[in-house]
């Protein structure tokens, strides 16, 4: 496995790796569900690249941008026990030098939802995604639904710019009580972390009453928060969304894919998660 820091050597790397080339971006602190988008691209693909680039652009103001997890050694390896050809770990002067002005964005649907609640954060997103795709040029870039909007906000982005990449969604990865994994999770004390289940057995009400012939989105929305709201540790609601899966706005009645996506503050972190209704 190659360690590379500068995106010159990195370039000159992907450009003499077989083909074709998957690519799994992430912000490092890895857990399964990352490993999963690891083991599935390097299944499908002849090279595979990761990167671990915690990226200040897409934290806002009183986030977690300082404390957030950096195990760079055990990162590194999990990622050489999986098979990957190529890291990139750029500093941050590396991916944003002095001068850095030029921005990537996706009006309307890194608006809504997260982007409603998290100014910034989705054209921090997609410049850094944007870069990445530039200067590796992967065949394949893996994705974890549980990150919904940001799939959907990589999909118009790859699609609009031409940039020639199949991204490829995998399903979310979670504890057996449902718990969707993720690196965040780490802050919720023993109390929190017992409550916090209730996330996703508010999004399988939701689904169940989908299966069961409701389709009225409103009727979907308030079960789902009724179950979140029971649960006295859930701080905040954000939001509680049933929306089309390409465009993001909110629907009145279901007749196609529809995505059922919450957002809510326990404890420290804040939660988000979501489950894909007719895909």
């Amino acid at each position: 496995m190659q360690l590379l820091r500068t995106a010159q050597d990195m370039a000159m790397a992907c450009r003499g790796a077989a083909r074709p080339m998957g690519l799994v971006p992430t912000m490092g602190a890895l857990h399964e569900g990352h490993l999963s988008l690891v083991r599935q691209a390097r299944q499908d693909n002849d090279s595979l690249a990761a990167t671990i680039f915690v990226n200040p652009t897409q934290f806002g103001e009183g986030e977690d941008l300082t404390e957030y997890p950096r195990p760079l050694e055990d990162d590194l390896a999990a990622l050489d026990r999986e098979g990957v050809d190529l890291v990139y770990v750029p500093p941050v002067s590396e991916v944003y030098p002095p001068g850095f002005n030029t921005w990537v964005d996706v009006p309307g649907l890194g608006d809504l939802l997260e982007g409603a609640h998290r100014p910034g954060h989705f054209r921090g997103v997609a410049t850094v995604v944007a870069k990445l795709f530039n200067l590796i040029r992967p065949d394949r870039a893996y994705f974890g639904q549980k990150d919904g909007q940001q799939t959907v906000v990589i999909r118009r982005l790859a699609r609009d710019l031409d940039i020639g990449v199949d991204v490829v969604v995998l399903p979310t990865v979670r504890e057996a009580d449902g718990l969707a994994l993720s690196s965040r999770n780490a802050y919720l004390n023993d109390e929190e972390r017992r409550a916090a289940p209730v996330v996703y057995r508010a999004l399988c009400k939701a689904q169940r009453l989908w299966e069961t012939g409701v389709t009225d989105a409103r009727m979907l929305r308030e079960e789902t928060r009724r179950v979140l709201e029971a649960e006295p540790l859930v701080e905040r609601i954000d939001y509680v969304s049933v929306a089309d899966t390409e465009t993001l706005d909110e629907l009145d009645h279901i007749d196609g894919a529809a995505m059922v996506s919450v957002a809510v503050q326990i404890g420290r972190p804040r939660l988000i998660d979501n489950v894909v209704l007719g895909q």
